[in-house]
């Protein structure tokens, strides 16, 4: 009997991700351990591998493929002594909740949510009567369910496409990309046939009052005054990164603290223990970005009220401070953390943080790289930003935002002199950090970079 390689759920949280390469094909053999597809998540891509052996029959899922559900079944696997007759009739359908397939830990197969079907529509603020009648429906005139992938929805709704009209050549009758370029061809489904044309003598009509959008719908209005751009679709990293700031901004009650730290100190101590860093292996260049992180651990360990998160139920305090660092990626921002940060040397700090950036911009963390932290903290001074406000990463109580290190004037025992000073600004969740809390973490965390011998001991 074929056996079903089901879509894995490569994190607690995913739901489905996008099937980006076969490493294998049709009629491949395969042994258990290998290698066989590469899956993107809405933070990296990662590998699949098959946890049994035979010949892949049957590709059920494209390479490409977007929105493909935990569970679903991916691929069909021949056993030994099994052909192409045996996949005739074979059982397709996702895997139940409680089954594990392919490794892949439980997961219900979620539903399609409205969301699903607005993929590619822009639907801030209120349509106007023209754009709905255009937008390609995602249920039948007979109220059925149509199955189409994020991108195939977006491909219609900008060829002006019914879904309804289009048969889907995917796994059980899902609508994919390829259906919509045939139809594009064909002219199937065309959902503007059955409007009257226009007079040719008419002349065109102007965007009124009336009819422009009543939301920030900004496609809508580049339309309609026709504004140029082009489109990039957004990868599953950006509608994280959307989704999360917005719950963010709309859910935490975010308050800031900040504070100038003076920095001439910490950059002669770095100066000094990079001159010491031995040849080859073992070698590290320490940046002031290594240094701010060990300053946070230590702070935090110090105004432990600080290393907190909420929830309905009780306030979280960590043993430990995990520093989540924003990394700016191709693809978007993303936070790779080093785990107990207080009890590791600044070589250490510095060694992980390269390996956490380089493969975070690869692609290639691992979810629990990546998801949990305690405390953030996001550096933009190597831009030359003075000084900024981070939003906070859920759901953790605190994200520092890092300015430039600039030379400024400053009062030293009543006599002007010159410093190099850098602004820091804590973002704070006031239902878990009050300000007299975050102010003394920022006070033990200033005394940590004006005097940084004190990181040593």
């Amino acid at each position: 009997m074929p056996i079903k390689i089901l879509m894995p759920a490569l994190s607690p949280t995913m739901t489905e991700g996008t099937l980006s390469s076969w490493l294998v094909k049709e009629g491949d053999d395969v042994n258990a351990g290998d290698v066989i597809a590469e899956i993107e998540t809405d933070k990296a891509t990662m590998e699949v591998e098959a946890v049994d052996e035979g010949k892949v029959g049957k590709i059920m899922v494209d390479a490409g493929t977007e929105g493909v559900a935990v569970n679903e079944v991916i691929a069909m696997l021949l056993e030994d002594g099994e052909d192409e007759s045996a996949l005739e009739g074979a059982d397709a359908s996702p895997a139940p909740a409680a089954s594990k397939g392919n490794g892949a830990p439980p997961a219900e197969v979620p539903k399609e949510t409205a969301k699903d079907d607005q993929a590619g529509k822009a639907d801030h603020g209120k349509p106007d009567a023209t754009a709905s009648a255009n937008a390609p429906t995602s249920t039948a005139s007979d109220g059925n369910r149509i199955f189409a992938s994020p991108l195939a929805k977006r491909m219609a709704a900008q060829a002006d496409l019914d879904l309804s009209a289009i048969k889907g050549t995917g796994p059980n009758g899902r609508i994919v990309k390829a259906d919509i370029e045939a139809a594009q061809v064909s002219g199937t489904g065309k959902a503007a046939a059955d409007k009257p044309a226009a007079k040719a003598d008419a002349p065109a009509a102007k965007p009124t009052a009336a009819a422009m959008p009543t939301g920030p719908d900004a496609k809508a209005l580049a339309d309609a005054y026709g504004m140029a751009y082009e489109e990039q679709s957004n990868s599953g990293m950006r509608k994280t990164i959307a989704k999360r700031l917005t719950e963010s901004k709309q859910t935490v009650p975010h308050f800031y603290l900040t504070v100038d730290c003076e920095l001439d100190a910490l950059l002669d101590m770095r100066k000094k223990l990079n001159a010491k860093s031995p040849e080859g292996e073992g070698a590290f260049k320490l940046s002031v970005n290594d240094l701010i992180i060990k300053a946070s651990a230590i702070a935090l360990k110090r105004v432990p009220a600080a290393n907190a998160s909420y929830t309905e139920a009780a306030m979280l305090m960590y043993e430990h401070a995990d520093i989540s660092v924003a990394v700016a990626t191709p693809s978007g921002l993303i936070t790779p953390i080093i785990k107990r940060a207080e009890e590791k040397g600044l070589s250490t700090i510095s060694k992980e943080m390269k390996d956490l950036a380089g493969r975070a911009r690869d692609g290639k963390l691992k979810p629990e790289e990546y998801q949990g932290g305690t405390f953030s903290v996001s550096n933009l001074g190597m831009f030359g930003i003075k000084e900024f406000a981070a939003i906070i990463n859920p759901p953790q109580g605190c994200i520092l935002a890092v300015g430039a290190g600039q030379q400024r004037p400053v009062v030293k025992d009543g006599e002007l002199a010159v410093a190099t000073v850098m602004s820091c600004t804590l973002s704070v969740d006031h239902r878990v950090v009050d300000g007299a809390v975050g102010a003394e973490f920022l006070a033990e965390f200033k005394k940590l970079i004006e005097d940084p011998m004190a990181m040593m001991l």
